[in-house]
């Protein structure tokens, strides 16, 4: 019935009698009586729309709604004597359904109705409930930027600045009216600059300051945050920011929080008041000689500065995530009929280099080698008498350990002298003090599984480093374990953020208290702040592999701003971080601020801590990384890159209270595990499986862009005999990974994603350059080499760790997933695809505790054609192609729900995900029925599809976080409701028309007060003529007063 009787309102809206609409407007609306005429009707109808839920406003919109009304009130507007008793329901009503309706700026220019709504205003400045409906109108008309600009060229923003007074008891809901539509005037730049220029924008303060000072009741809190929303758009434009600041906006408004955050029914002030001056707190470059890392390298066939050049692109990264995170980014639908187009018509062939299947035939023959000296009883490897070989004497000993203390006995050994003098891995470093290391060790009986420190050592001066680092970090070298006891996240205590957003300011306000003292810099050589000079400040060192930390300050006692180094030849991809901290008080919390990281939001905001090794545990037997850190929150500060985009940064802040005086701990983004520690664990697990029942090879595949060896490790079972029948069967199954046999080939090619040409290697692999991406380079030509002889992998998995979301869960590809998700017109039905790219995540969802099956995501992107597992999927075929993404943070899902990963954790997972391999080839394995049950019975399978366990997580992301990470987000001031509430309670009462006669009485008492505060506006002509650019409007002449 509402669809038929809308198309009338247009031309009959006009001529509702008074009566009836001063009925509608005073009682809550009901429909209306069957004698009622049919106007009558047509009220009742919107008016009882404008009462309903929003879907029935929002119908109301769709059907005309809008237009009906502005043509309503331009119609009744046009008469010589405008009849209010019409026209201001008409405007309560507008202003509720266009408030609902983003088209209505448009809408409104389009009816001519803008600036006849600012003629009523200026008719009716001195009648409070006229001026109140007309601000709001006009407010909601300003959601167009086009509609703002139109009312700042009619001086809209003169008109409704004088209805902003100073602090008042009368006209209250008129006066937050004037400040909301002020606000809604300054979304255009325009304004904002017409604002500036007329002092508009520092009498807004003076304004905030006034009503604050006199608001001693605390009733006028919404005209407050009103004037605080209006000072939040004016800071959209640098002009206004400029302004505010240089008008000391800062020192107000941080004396105002101050008052706020001390009495409870300012809570909602502090807020966007902490935020508007983190917004104009001036960015500041970050204190550092240039943003290139500190260390370079030369790349193949590039000058040695030519990276500098691209200095720019790397700035990029400042404002867009493309490491692990972008995989769970929002795609853009568009990328995947493309992407699969690419997929369907382009051809694969089936060799990638002769270089590199030459390479693949000598790695072959290497095999058969070992394999058969392996059976004339030859258990030694290349590996093992290389490691028995000189250290290498080019390595450079840091200064650190360039004195060595001699003789002294272990009982009266400090624990940050044996760190400092003993963890030397150079020729110089290890020839003085190698005995005593032995003692210590045997004093204190170091058991780590799979780990052995001497050993790490000896890998550790094989490995070559681009910044020559000779000292080793404690924690790597002596090994850990696992906590005994789960840990649970982190509970976030209430305005966090906004405690330490406070904090920074007074850094601004309050420069006497900060102390700014550089603590360490990995650029100076020299040492900083010897301990008898600074005997009150923590100690900082990294100067060793996967170690960071660029540079310390002192900020206040116990508070240090740290700066991290960006990747190898790069200026960004600033998040993990590992370095050495000691010289603190045992039981005083200090606080580290990270000033330099580049995502947009962190794990830490929602329970992730970082990690803590302490060397006086684990020296009293308590080996362990633990998860550590109070008040942890992460949000953008007012820190910018010296060059390219001058895009803020964010800071990661925690504190720490450390258990042990002067102990030496180590603190980190995650678990570290070092390029070290895997060459390390390959050679343990090499010495630890038995050679009569394991084939245990690891070959070199290639060396990386710095000289390392990338790893190939073949892991199967052995013959079962060691006739030649037997051998030749297991070289076939060498080339068939795991296809006929429970064979697993691995290829560690890196445990960086940015590589020395400060690239993200996971983007390197439709194109791969053999000089610059070596290790893609061949793995890629390994795996191409298997697809050209028949043995394409079954699996082939990239492992990857997530900061951004919980669990652990794969990423693959489907076609038909693909062109679902992105609503495809094509005909998925005659699509025929292996659904067997399910069967290892349905698999984990059953067995694995940390993995979540909803979590998953198969879709195909146009913008990750060039990861590792979309070619692989593409090129080689390999229908099962996944990145595995592990949380850095923990599960909010199954019986770890609430709990933070460990190492434990991470070790079950690997485990699970082995298990989860064997219902592959569950009904081919050449084994007895025994083993076959074994595997059924471990994963309780069955040859029906498995249903997922795991709860829902289909969020692609965390939450907002309850505090804004961001300050440039401009939310309004009130919402839908609220507005509504306000609307409604403009009606007509004896006080209020008491009001209104007094106002030509009182009027010029308000004027001679704000006359007081803006001197300037002294000049200004209160009955000022509105001089309305480009002619009359309808027929109306605002000039001579009235409407015609």
């Amino acid at each position: 019935q509402r669809e038929k009787v809308l198309p009338l309102c247009h031309s009959n809206l006009s001529f509702i009698s008074p009566s009836s609409f001063r009925s509608s407007a005073r009682s809550r609306p009901t429909m209306a009586a069957p004698s009622s005429s049919g106007l009558e009707v047509l009220l009742s109808t919107l008016q009882v729309s404008a009462h309903s839920t929003d879907r029935r406003i929002h119908h109301m919109i769709s059907k005309g709604g809008s237009e009906a009304l502005l043509t309503a009130l331009v119609n009744s507007a046009r008469s010589f004597t405008p009849n209010y008793t019409i026209l201001l329901p008409l405007l309560h009503l507008l202003a509720k359904v266009g408030y609902r309706d983003r088209q209505i700026g448009l809408k409104a220019q389009k009816a001519d109705a803008v600036l006849l709504v600012l003629g009523l205003l200026r008719q009716n400045t001195e009648n409070a409930r006229r001026a109140a409906a007309c601000l709001w109108v006009l407010r909601v008309f300003c959601s167009s930027v086009t509609t703002a600009d139109l009312l700042g060229k009619n001086r809209g923003l003169d008109v409704v600045f004088k209805l902003i007074s100073p602090h008042s008891t009368k006209h209250l809901r008129t006066v937050k009216a004037a400040v909301d539509a002020f606000a809604a005037m300054l979304c255009s730049k325009v304004n904002c600059r017409t604002a500036v220029a007329k002092g508009y924008i520092a009498d807004l303060l003076k304004l905030y300051e006034d009503w604050h000072n006199n608001d001693v009741n605390l009733k006028n809190i919404p005209i407050r945050r009103a004037l605080l929303h209006c000072l939040q758009r004016a800071s959209n434009s640098a002009v206004g920011r400029d302004t505010l600041v240089a008008e000391g906006g800062i020192s107000l408004l941080f004396q105002t929080t101050q008052t706020c955050l001390t009495m409870k029914g300012l809570e909602s002030l502090a807020e966007p008041a902490i935020q508007l001056m983190r917004k104009w707190n001036p960015k500041v470059p970050l204190p550092l000689t240039s943003d290139k890392s500190a260390f370079s390298f030369p790349l193949p066939g590039r000058p040695v500065d030519d990276w500098d050049a691209d200095l720019g692109l790397t700035d990029v990264s400042l404002e867009d995530d493309s490491d692990e995170d972008a995989e769970n980014e929002e795609p853009d639908n568009r990328d995947y009929v493309s992407v699969l187009r690419f997929v369907l018509e382009e051809d694969v062939s089936g060799t990638f280099n002769t270089c590199t299947h030459a390479r693949i035939t000598i790695l072959r023959r290497n095999f058969d080698r070992d394999l058969d000296s392996s059976s004339e009883g030859d258990e030694s490897s290349d590996d093992d008498s290389a490691l028995e070989g000189d250290l290498n004497d080019e390595t450079p000993s840091d200064q650190r350990c360039s004195e060595l203390p001699s003789h002294r006995d272990e009982n009266h050994l400090q624990t940050s002298d044996f760190h400092k003098h003993y963890l030397n891995c150079s020729r110089k470093g290890q020839e003085g003090h190698s005995s005593m290391v032995d003692r210590l060790l045997e004093k204190y009986g170091i058991g780590i599984p799979n780990h052995d420190p001497r050993l790490y050592a000896a890998t550790a001066a094989n490995t070559k480093s681009i910044a020559g680092y000779s000292i080793l970090a404690f924690p790597d070298f002596w090994g850990h374990l696992p906590p005994q006891e789960h840990e649970p996240m982190a509970k976030r205590p209430p305005h966090l953020q906004r405690k330490k957003v406070y904090e920074d300011i007074q850094r601004l306000i309050c420069p006497e208290d900060i102390i700014n003292k550089v603590i360490f810099d990995m650029d100076d050589h020299s040492p900083q702040c010897p301990p008898d000079m600074c005997p009150s400040s923590l100690r900082f060192f990294s100067k060793f592999e996967s170690g960071n930390l660029r540079k310390a300050f002192q900020v206040r006692s116990h508070e240090y701003d740290l700066i991290l180094n960006a990747d190898v030849n790069s200026s960004a991809h600033c998040q993990w971080f590992y370095f050495e901290v000691s010289g603190m008080v045992a039981g005083v919390p200090y606080r580290f601020n990270i000033i330099n990281c580049e995502k947009g939001n962190s794990q830490y905001n929602y329970g992730m801590q970082p990690v803590l090794y302490s060397v006086r545990e684990a020296l009293e037997g308590r080996p362990h990384w633990v998860r550590t850190g109070s008040e942890i929150c992460y949000y953008r500060n007012n820190f910018c890159a010296r060059r390219g985009k001058k895009s803020s940064f964010y800071t990661l802040t925690f504190t720490v209270t450390f258990h042990h005086e002067d102990d030496v701990c180590y603190l980190a983004y995650h678990y570290p595990y070092t390029y070290t520690t895997l060459q390390t664990h390959l050679k343990m697990l090499e010495k630890s499986v038995d050679p009569q029942k394991v084939f245990f090879r690891q070959q070199n595949l290639c060396d990386t862009l710095a000289g390392n060896s990338c790893s190939l490790v073949t892991i199967t079972a052995c013959p079962t005999s060691r006739a030649w029948k037997h051998l030749h069967q297991l070289r076939k199954s060498h080339t068939k990974t795991h296809n006929e046999s429970d064979l697993c080939s691995c290829v560690s090619t890196h445990l960086n994603r940015c590589s020395l040409t400060a690239e993200d290697l996971n983007r390197q692999w439709l194109k791969p350059d053999p000089n610059l991406s070596p290790t893609i380079y061949h793995t890629k030509g390994f795996l191409y080499y298997l697809n050209s002889i028949g043995r394409t992998p079954l699996v082939f998995c990239d492992y990857h760790g997530h900061s951004r979301k919980k669990n652990v869960f794969l990423y693959g590809c489907s076609m038909k997933e693909t062109l679902w998700q992105s609503g495809s017109p094509i005909n998925t039905a005659t699509l025929k695809e292996d659904p067997g790219y399910r069967t290892i995540a349905k698999a984990l969802d059953r067995i694995a505790p940390a993995f979540s099956f909803n979590n998953c995501n198969y879709l195909v992107e146009k913008s990750r054609a060039s990861t590792a597992r979309v070619v692989v999927w593409r090129e080689i075929g390999v229908l099962r192609s996944y990145t595995m993404e592990s949380t850095y943070n923990g599960c909010n899902q199954g019986i770890y729900k609430g709990l933070q990963t460990g190492t434990r954790e991470l070790e079950e997972m690997g485990m699970k995900f082995g298990q989860s391999l064997l219902t592959l080839r569950r009904n081919a394995i050449h084994y007895n029925s025994r083993l076959i049950h074994h595997a059924s019975a471990l994963l309780d399978l069955d040859d029906r599809l498995l249903d997922h366990k795991s709860n829902n997580c289909f969020e692609d992301d965390e939450p907002p976080c309850m505090e804004k990470i961001e300050y440039s987000a401009c939310s309004d001031s009130f919402g839908a409701n609220e507005l509504d509430t306000e609307v409604n309670g403009n009606t007509s009462s004896e006080e209020e028309d008491e009001e209104d006669a007094d106002i030509c009485r009182n009027g010029r008492r308000c004027n001679d007060r704000k006359s007081h505060l803006f001197p300037h506006h002294l000049k200004q002509d209160a009955l000022e003529t509105l001089t309305i650019k480009g002619g009359q409007c309808n027929g109306v002449d605002i000039s001579n007063g009235f409407l015609y």
